[in-house]
């Protein structure tokens, strides 16, 4: 497997001479989808299955715009947000293609109903 940026460029051209020339993105610098799928599959191979479930909800984030996984992070935080409001939040992660994150969404929302960390 050849490892590359989220913008596809190989790591090999991803270089501190490279920065300073002003010649990267944002996505030359973020780790891409299969990449983070072959440490998943790594670390399942390792006997690792949270750490490999962690890097595959990763993965599905990679897909997400910014401000769309930092408003997640951001409802998913206690007192933060309401059962509906999360169960919404699910729903976009689905249209993303992110289920497991979203099933990792709708889990939270009921541990927290259950805890009395909603808002």
């Amino acid at each position: 497997m050849t490892i590359s940026a989220h913008s596809g460029r190989a790591l090999d051209e991803i270089t501190v001479e490279a920065a300073r020339a002003g010649q990267l993105s944002l996505d030359d610098i973020r780790i891409s989808r299969e990449t983070l799928l072959h440490q998943a599959d790594a670390a399942e191979r390792s006997g690792s299955a949270q750490l490999a479930m962690n890097l595959r909800r990763a993965a599905e984030m990679t897909a997400l715009p910014a401000a769309e996984m930092l408003a997640a992070y951001e409802a998913l935080r206690p007192n933060r947000s309401t059962f509906d409001e999360l169960q919404e939040l699910a729903q976009r992660l689905d249209s993303h293609q992110a289920h497991a994150c979203a099933q990792l969404v709708r889990e939270a929302a009921t541990a927290y109903q259950r805890r009395g960390l909603l808002r």
